[in-house]
């Protein structure tokens, strides 16, 4: 399925950064499961994951006894991994501060997903929440 990454985007291509959240409704089938699964499945969409919702995938994982490497397996086959840089850790800080005056719940992986799809300047797909107001979500 993941036939499309950054190195072959076209004009056309929209890239997508996909949270805990939107993973967890394709996996459960949810209603906003299946809208995510639309995104997932148009061909011009280049679909991200940011690897620290990983760990969060594996943790709901043990939390439902689901099997973790199941569920690697497909964020793997249908999306690309990125690696949270340094500067995505320095920027996740300033926006997590920023965000906190009006969002008093909002943590730090919430502002990693930002900060990456700032750097990246692509959508984030999340029914997180704490992403229903930010720009440049699909907030499913």
């Amino acid at each position: 399925m993941k036939e499309k990454n950054l190195s072959t985007k076209t004009s056309g291509d929209i890239v997508y950064l996909m949270d805990t959240y939107a993973w967890i409704e394709y996996f459960t089938g949810s209603k906003n499961g299946e809208e995510v699964k639309k995104i997932i499945e148009d061909g011009n969409n280049i679909i991200l994951t940011p690897e620290c919702c990983l760990a969060e995938i594996k943790g709901w994982a043990i939390r439902e006894n689901v099997d973790f490497e199941e569920l690697y397996t497909i964020v793997r086959k249908i999306s690309d991994i990125r690696c949270i840089l340094t500067q995505d850790w320095l920027e996740a800080a300033m926006i997590r501060s920023d965000i906190r005056k009006t969002e008093k719940g909002f943590g730090m992986i919430d502002a990693l997903i930002i900060a990456q799809q700032k750097r990246m300047g692509c959508k984030v797909i999340s029914g997180d929440p704490h992403f229903k107001h930010l720009k440049d979500v699909i907030f499913v």
